[in-house]
């Protein structure tokens, strides 16, 4: 009697590979972490989705003015607010640039932040039953991935992400109106959008941002790097420009140099926190060096005492920014 063969491997699942591989991970690593850091924060974090008008009621000083229905308060001549029944699903966006610039990292590239972030939240969100869908833009908004729950609906975000052609330079630089301008058009129903990117983008993203924020509750999730603010004697080397793809050497020992580009890093920090200021949206800040669960962990509990504020309470030192 012939021994039989072995059987020969099945194809992997669609979505098996690096994905299910890096949110395997991510699951031991940060996920489970961050169940049980938030806790009563997850409501906080998660806030002010899936929202319904029930009634409309005077506005008093701690109500937030992006409630205040502007018709009604022309109307009456008295401020008045829109009251809402939450919903208990959550619908969440994930708008993620992928633009050149969020290809750079010292250490562990923006991008791959970027997966990761997506990846945790998401994967939180669906383990409680609600829903989520992702734009990604590269020179365009090139893929969308229609709202929907479940694991396998987090690994095809993390698989679209992850499996793209490279990046081409955008002489022009990235429009991130665009995106942002696209997920206003696409997203109807009230939803958490969560803005993923470094915000190295031509002018005009900050009003379209402050439109989008006006419809949905918007977190601005920034990515950096801290080459980018502060570069250190290297020697001479070659930088390029991740978005135009120009070259150019420069001498790092020169402190003349050093001194002009940590000016100039300032000088962007300082527009694009007036940006998302106007725009009028939390701003979650995502180093590539950062713990990823420590630092949504944070962000949760100071949008929680946010909305304690009113109370008349402070925010504990822990939770002050720095410098504060």
């Amino acid at each position: 009697m012939s021994r039989s063969q072995p059987e020969a491997p099945r194809a992997a699942p669609r979505h098996v590979g690096r994905a299910e591989q890096t949110l395997n991970r991510l699951d031991w690593t940060v996920i489970r972490r961050l169940d049980g850091a938030l806790q009563g924060d997850y409501r906080s974090l998660f806030r002010g989705t899936g929202l319904d008008l029930a009634d409309l009621r005077e506005y008093q000083h701690h109500d937030d003015p992006r409630h205040i229905d502007w018709n009604v308060t022309a109307r009456l001549q008295i401020p008045h607010v829109r009251q809402y029944n939450e919903d208990r699903d959550v619908t969440a966006w994930f708008l993620v640039d992928l633009s050149p610039s969020v290809g750079f990292g010292s250490n562990v590239s923006k991008t791959d932040v970027a997966v990761q972030f997506t990846g945790v939240v998401a994967r939180l969100l669906t383990r409680r039953g609600n829903r989520v869908g992702a734009m990604l833009y590269g020179h365009e908004v090139d893929t969308v991935v229609p709202a929907g729950s479940g694991r396998q609906q987090v690994l095809q975000i993390m698989h679209r992400m992850m499996h793209r052609p490279p990046p081409k330079p955008m002489p022009g630089g990235t429009r991130l109106d665009e995106l942002l301008r696209h997920a206003l058009n696409t997203v109807k129903r009230r939803s958490i959008v969560f803005v993923v990117s470094d915000f190295i983008a031509a002018p005009g993203w900050d009003a379209p941002l402050g439109q989008l924020a006006s419809r949905h509750d918007v977190i601005a999730v920034r990515l950096y790097d801290p080459l980018e603010m502060d570069l250190p004697d290297l020697g001479l080397i070659v930088m390029q420009d991740a978005e135009t793809g120009e070259q150019v050497v420069v001498d790092t020992q020169a402190r003349g140099f050093r001194h002009r580009f940590a000016t100039a890093a300032r000088r962007r920090e300082a527009e694009l926190r007036d940006g998302l200021a106007r725009a009028g949206v939390d701003t979650l800040e995502l180093a590539t060096e950062d713990d990823l669960a420590e630092t949504v962990t944070r962000f949760a509990q100071l949008r929680k005492r946010r909305t304690q504020l009113s109370a008349g309470g402070a925010l504990p030192g822990h939770l002050m920014p720095q410098g504060a």
